[in-house]
């Protein structure tokens, strides 16, 4: 993926949110900060559990970005919380990762992130 494909999100921008139905096994991005710098890093949406309405495993994703990989080995710590875009829209968040194999992890739906969301 070149720098012009990477979608940076400021932190002031809107996305419009993904219906589950919406949400397709296939491409999508984890926008993140690594190294102090926020940018997209490519994955692949693996598993969908539709429904998902209570935990944090909401479908499986698949680190598929060399960079991310070579620089932090996968999903660590720090990655938790990170929004997950596909085709234009917010589809959830990175959650947990498999202490397996750390390409691997889940995702939660942007919907239970909202409904459980507590606004101070």
């Amino acid at each position: 993926m070149s720098d012009e494909e990477n979608l940076v999100l400021d932190s002031k921008e809107e996305m419009e949110v993904a219906l589950r139905t919406e949400i397709e096994i296939g491409e999508a991005e984890i926008i993140t900060d690594v190294n102090g710098e926020k940018k997209s890093y490519s994955i692949q949406v693996e598993k969908i559990y539709l429904n998902d309405l209570d935990d944090n495993k909401s479908f499986v994703i698949k680190v598929t970005d060399e960079e991310l990989i070579n620089t932090t080995g996968g999903i660590i710590r720090g990655l938790s919380g990170s929004p997950i875009v596909q085709n234009g829209k917010l589809i959830g968040i990175v959650t947990n990762v498999l202490v397996s194999n750390p390409t691997l992890g889940f995702g939660v739906f942007a919907d239970l992130v909202l409904e459980n969301m507590e606004i101070y």
